[in-house]
């Protein structure tokens, strides 16, 4: 699972939610999809983080140049 693509894995998880949402489904079913979901949030969290590593902001400085300066994610 942690080869898979970051939209394969959020299409998974959606359905999933939409699963578990529905309330059709028995409680050992629910549970394993439950189960399937936290480890595909894991996956979608650490593509997240490491997508956030490799960004730059791209900024203008005083004499007109282009620079990049990593990003900085915002403080809570």
């Amino acid at each position: 699972m942690a080869e898979k693509k970051f939209e394969a894995a959020l299409a998974r998880l959606e359905e999933i939610v939409r699963s578990l949402e529905s309330g059709e489904l028995g409680l050992e079913q629910s549970l394993k999809l439950f189960e399937e979901g936290v480890k595909l949030a894991r996956v979608c969290n650490a593509r997240l983080e490491e997508a956030e590593r490799k960004v730059e902001v791209l900024l203008k400085d005083k004499n007109g140049k282009m620079t990049t300066k990593p990003f900085e994610g915002e403080e809570e």
